[in-house]
């Protein structure tokens, strides 16, 4: 069989596996989303027993590998609690982006000028009606590039899930290569698949940063 053999007569279960390669990443970056925000929350708390938790998160999940935290995470929450492998290995993939998301938001939010909190306080706004109404709404808009590219590392990261028996892009290479022998060929298949999948993610966060750009040009006008 030839390389566009191969190619062409894989395109069905290989879309089976697009479709469960996105599944995961959205779950992993959903969840990491609220764990990001929740720690940055503590980072940039005056408390600072809260402040020196959130540290001691970011730089164990940052500190080790994610194949690591996948198989801890999956092992230890499949004694506790019978999870697919979706959802297990989704959480872990939420726990480790949940780190990284985190310093995007902290760095988001302290870049907005303190001026426009204590302004928000002046008109009697307690602190957090004046986070959510004044300082969140900033915060993610100058979060959007960061998190694209996180969302892009959340994808190709995904991959290692194949380990614990998720059929996403890579796991189904591996059972293609076990079937046909092709190895290379079929490696080379699934990084076109990622190669295709990064390159539309790419499309829709530059299309994304250039509306809210237009958005705040006119806001200011």
């Amino acid at each position: 069989m030839s390389f566009w053999d191969l190619l062409i007569q894989t395109i069905p279960g290989y879309m089976d596996a697009v479709k469960a390669t996105v599944q995961i990443t959205l779950v992993g970056l959903i969840i990491g989303l609220l764990i990001g925000l929740f720690f940055a929350f503590l980072k940039v708390s005056n408390i600072k027993i809260l402040s020196i938790i959130a540290d001691i998160y970011i730089y164990i999940i940052r500190g080790t590998p994610l194949i690591v935290q996948i198989f801890i995470l999956y092992f230890g929450l499949v004694e506790v609690v019978d999870l697919g492998r979706l959802w297990a290995g989704g959480i872990a993939l939420g726990v480790h982006n949940g780190a990284y998301i985190a310093e995007i938001f902290r760095g988001s939010i302290q870049s907005i000028d303190k001026g426009q909190t204590e302004a928000a306080r002046s008109l009697g706004m307690p602190s957090w009606l004046a986070m959510r109404r004044v300082v969140l709404p900033q915060a993610f808009r100058r979060a959007i590039p960061p998190l694209g590219n996180q969302l892009i590392i959340a994808l190709k990261d995904s991959s290692l899930v194949a380990l614990i028996g998720f059929q996403d892009l890579f796991n189904r290479a591996q059972r293609l290569t076990s079937s046909t022998g092709m190895a290379m060929e079929n490696y080379i298949i699934v990084g076109i698949y990622y190669l295709v999948l990064v390159l539309i993610l790419t499309f829709l966060v530059n299309r994304l940063e250039h509306r809210l750009s237009k958005s705040e040009r006119g806001a200011i006008s």
